[in-house]
């Protein structure tokens, strides 16, 4: 683990640290700039906005080892989210335990965006739901009609259309966007996927989604937890 922050001028805990409140909590990045002054610390907010888009990819991957599988019956939906003033797209899906299956941000909100969220999720479990739900939104279900057209994994799927099946979903999007909302505005896609990642991952984790049995770290707190799955 020492290699991934090499030649940082913070130590390991406190960049982990910091990532993680800010990715959890509805802290602003000058928040954590005061809390860390209380503490001796001079960081500027620009160092802790460098940290996440550095560390969150490969915090991401290395939780990912662990993660337990999602169910097989997905409620899909997608949020908004405001990338330079323009709107952008959110699409995420939840199975019926309201378990994260995955995410991806757009720029559109169309057939071709629908289906490479389904490309991804697919990629991601690695196996096909028994059922996908959606709302009325008609570029989604031409996008999961298609899909069996592309790869025969998704042939035995059904298409449910339920706004009641979905107000899951649509709860769980408010877990997301209540972090991301004291942003206060993302000014570049590519930081704002790697941000929405970062929240997502952080979403997963206190919804209990990875099996981190043969780590051995039932009962400890949250720092050892962390190098415990970065070092493994």
């Amino acid at each position: 683990m020492d290699e991934l922050f090499k030649g940082r001028h913070f130590e390991r805990e406190i960049i982990v640290l910091r990532v993680r409140w800010y990715l959890r909590y509805k802290l602003s990045l000058r928040d954590l700039v005061e809390m860390m002054a209380e503490r001796g610390l001079d960081v500027a907010h620009t160092t802790i906005m460098r940290w996440v888009q550095r560390f969150v990819p490969e915090f991401e991957k290395r939780w990912n080892r662990f993660a337990r599988k999602a169910g097989l019956s997905w409620r899909v939906d997608e949020t908004y989210v405001k990338i330079r003033g323009k709107w952008s797209y959110l699409y995420r899906a939840v199975d019926r335990e309201g378990k994260t299956v995955d995410f991806r941000l757009s720029a559109n909100r169309d057939v071709k965006a629908a289906k490479a969220f389904f490309r991804k999720a697919l990629k991601t479990q690695g196996r096909a739901p028994v059922s996908i739900t959606l709302d009325g939104y008609a570029a989604s279900h031409r996008a999961v009609r298609e899909l069996p057209g592309e790869n025969a994994r998704w042939n035995d799927t059904t298409l449910r259309s339920s706004k009641y099946l979905n107000n899951m979903i649509e709860q769980d999007h408010r877990g997301v966007k209540s972090r991301i909302a004291p942003m206060l505005g993302f000014k570049v896609f590519n930081h704002a996927a790697v941000t929405i990642a970062g929240v997502e991952l952080l979403h997963r984790i206190r919804k209990g989604q990875f099996n981190l049995g043969r780590l051995h770290v039932r009962g400890q707190a949250a720092p050892a937890i962390w190098n415990a799955v970065l070092a493994a």
